[in-house]
Parts: C-alpha cells; structure tokens; sequence
C-alpha cells in the first residue's frame, strides 16, 4: 500500500516507517519537523535502504494535506501530535490546537480525497486515573489533563465519521509508555528542549547531559513509593502499527486496541534496569508530584493478540539496552536544521 504517516519523522512514527518500508509498503513522511528533524527522515531512508518521500507540512494545513492525499493515498497512519502531559497542564489551547484540530484537518482532507483508511495514534491517558488495572477496552473512558482530553475529543471525532461513513475504517490504538529505540542505534527519542518522558531524561543523565532525575513523587500507593506504568519497546509500537495498517481493508468502522506489554514498572525499578543496562549511575532526588500524573497504568493487552495476532516481545532490560546504545552513539541526538 502506499501509506502517508503524519508526524513520520518523530520518534514512534519514524521507526513505524522503518518497519512500514521493511513490509514492502510505499511510504509518504509528511511532518511539519516541531519534535522531528531532517536527520532522522534521512536515517529511516538508509535503514531501509528506499528513497522514502518526505513532505514538510503541518497537519492543521488543509491545503497541505489535499496535496498529498490526492496521489494515490490507500491509507493514513496519524502521529502527528504534541504529547507532553505536563506541558498540556499549562498551555492547553496549544495542544487543543495541534492535536484536535489538526485531526479535524486530516479528517476534512481524507473525506474530501476518498482516503478510508486510518490508523490513529491514541494513548493510555484517555483512562485518565483508572479505577482497574490491568486496563482493558471497555474500561470508562476519563482524563486528568488536556493532553488526554485532546486524545479522546481526537477518538470521537473519528468514530463519528466512522458512523457517518460507512466505508471509514480506522483503528484507535492506545499504547502506554513508548521507550527505548531501533537496535541499529540509528534513530532513537530525541526530544526538544527538557525530556518530559522518563526514559530519555534517564538516558541524558546517564551520558551526562543533564546532573541528576526529579522522581515526581514518592508517596503514591504503589509497592515504592513511585508511579509505575506500562512501558512498551517502539519497536514493538512499530510493528503494530504496521499490522493495524495491514488489516483495515478486512475490518470496518472504528476500533480501539491497547498496545502494552501487561506488566506494571515502578519508576525506580525502571531506573535501576537502566543503570545495570548502562553501567553508569543514576543520581536521583524525590520530588513533589506532577500535576496529571495518575499513580497506577498498565494494560490488559489481549485484544491486541486477538485482532491483530500481536503482543510484545522485548522486555525491560532489551528496552533499556537500545535506547542506551542510541543515546551513546548519539549523546547529541539528532542534527536539526
């Protein structure tokens, strides 16, 4: 199939088109380059050894978007959003912008080229602070900050153009916490600015961009003291994005499908994986906890097994390896133009 990934150079979405290419897929990057870069688009083309097409443009630009809808587009794969949960706390006009009506425009842009396939790029916050873990599906759907709320408001919009055509498929696949990178070393989680995430806040400590980690709290009821969570190997994220693609012309309507590994991680459990995967130290100091944050989160993955035959293969320790490897042969991250 020929596959436009909206946000293709950033981190999830950049080793989606890896593994896309790997599959014999056309892909198409259209990225606007806010959380991405030139250098990562010409790394996925040297690992997959195709000439991929790269497009810059914004996903709220609806010109754009027809642009490169109108050449042949069987199906659309949407990163193409900001993702910080903290960040979303104090600037969520910003987020409501980008990650709501940037879906509007790509879903006024799809209709309009006759594009009706779409796998969209969801999270676990949109279970907000759960009442169960493991999360399944049909759990109540809730959120605790605006980064979550844009996800879900993003969800419904999608089923109810899947209500209204019935031609529209989509798949809504929300995974928990993306970490580590491909095990080339070549592309990896290059954020901008402060890491918001806990991996690559890690990995710079380790390579010694930044002193010491803040543990956003210590007091949650969980076996330490600190928050845990679902983390999954992008790679694994990849390569279920790639067989959601794969089946949508054998589906129809809207689905949602949780992406984890089934197992819980403690923030500090986490830290220690690294500093063994690593061989270097991790200072730390407890902090007070950060707003939007929920102590518990990690996924009932079945229904991933059961409509997509998949489920996650790497652990913690392969998880920590490859994203170490990435920051040391990158301690820089990537060139940004």
């Amino acid at each position: 199939m020929k596959i436009l990934v909206c946000g293709g150079a950033g981190y999830i979405g950049s080793h989606t088109c890896v593994a896309l290419a790997a599959r014999g897929h056309e892909v198409v990057i259209f990225d606007n380059l806010s959380n991405g870069s030139e250098d990562a688009v010409q790394r996925v083309r040297k690992l997959s050894g195709r000439p991929l097409a790269f497009v810059e443009g914004d996903v709220r630009s609806l010109e754009s978007l027809r642009m490169v809808l109108s050449d042949g587009v069987d199906a659309v794969i949407h990163f193409a959003a900001l993702k910080s949960v903290s960040e979303s706390c104090s600037e969520p006009l910003a987020y409501f912008d980008n990650n709501i009506c940037g879906t509007i425009r790509l879903l006024q842009a799809m209709d309009g080229a006759g594009v009706r396939n779409l796998v969209f790029s969801s999270s676990a916050t949109v279970y907000g602070d759960p009442q169960v873990v493991p999360i399944h599906e049909g759990a109540v759907l809730q959120v605790t900050n605006p980064y979550g709320r844009s996800k879900l408001v993003a969800e419904d919009l999608i089923r109810d153009l899947c209500g209204a055509r019935k031609d529209f498929n989509a798949t809504l696949l929300r995974y928990f916490n993306p970490v580590g990178a491909h095990p080339s070393g070549l592309i990896g989680e290059d954020p901008l600015g402060t890491p918001c995430n806990l991996m690559p806040y890690v990995s710079q400590v380790a390579v010694g961009r930044r002193p010491r980690l803040n543990v956003f709290g210590g007091d949650y009821s969980t076996p330490d003291g600190t928050g845990v969570r679902d983390y999954i190997h992008v790679m694994d994220l990849a390569d279920a994005h790639v067989k959601a693609v794969e089946q949508l012309n054998s589906s129809s309507g809207c689905q949602a499908i949780n992406l984890g590994t089934g197992h819980g991680v403690s923030v500090l459990e986490l830290v220690r994986a690294f500093e063994q995967a690593s061989g270097r130290d991790i200072p730390y100091t407890i902090v007070d906890r950060r707003p939007g944050d929920v102590a518990a989160c990690w996924a009932d993955p079945s229904k991933a097994f059961e409509v997509l035959g998949w489920k996650a293969k790497y652990g913690v320790r392969a998880m920590c390896e490859d994203a170490w490897r990435w920051q040391l042969a990158n301690p820089n991250g990537y060139r940004r133009h």
